[in-house]
This record gives C-alpha cells, structure tokens and sequence, in this order.
C-alpha cells in the first residue's frame, strides 16, 4: 500500500468545519514550486478526495496554502483590511511514502494551528 495526503479546515471562531475553504498543494523541488492540486472544502471541511492521491504521492517538501482570507470575507469574519490572516502556508516534510499524512488547520480570524494528524 502506498500512501497518500489529506486536509481538512476546521473554524475554531465558529465551532464549525470550513466550508468552501480553497486548498492549494504545492511540490517544493529547490527554488520551484510546482502546482499538484487546488480544492475547495466540502460541508465536514475536508476536500472530497485526498489531495495527494496514492498515485501521486512521494516522498518530498510540499506546502499546503489555505486561502483564509477570502473564506473569512465570506463568513462575516474578515474585520478591517488588511487582514491579519489572508493565504496561510504550511510547508511540511514527507519521509515515509507508505504512510497516511494528514495535515489539518485550525483557523479563526487572528490564529491558526496545524499538526500531523491521523
């Protein structure tokens, strides 16, 4: 089996999974950054499939970007511009490409936090 690469938003603010979040994941290869998927979060806050699919999925550097900016705009949340929070990136490490990664995001208007979930 091989591994693969999941997400998923939760609006701490709220209490709520963050829908219709936009999720970019990038591959990081020295100074290049090249584009593997962009999704939008469904109603949990999860993407419909992973978002590195086994297939896909190698050992390497990746960033994830959230757009929490606009998700926030559209949620009533944004207060004044420029917004503290606006495209969050998270820039992680994959070692073992037979494992399950999953790298989920707390978000509220002025915080966030991620982990290595399961």
């Amino acid at each position: 089996m091989s591994g693969f690469l999941t997400t998923h938003v939760l609006d701490t603010a709220r209490g709520l999974p963050a829908q219709g979040l936009q999720i970019t994941l990038f591959r990081l290869e020295g100074a290049s950054r090249l584009e593997l998927a962009r999704m939008h979060t469904n109603a949990d806050g999860r993407t419909d499939s992973p978002i590195l699919p086994k297939t896909e999925f190698g050992a390497g550097r990746y960033e994830l970007v959230f757009a929490a900016g606009a998700y926030l705009r559209a949620t009533g949340q944004a207060g004044g511009e420029p917004l503290f929070l606006d495209e969050i990136p998270i820039r992680f490490g994959i070692n073992d490409a037979q494992s399950h990664y999953h790298v989920p995001l707390l978000l509220s208007p002025y915080g966030f936090s991620t982990y290595r979930g399961s």
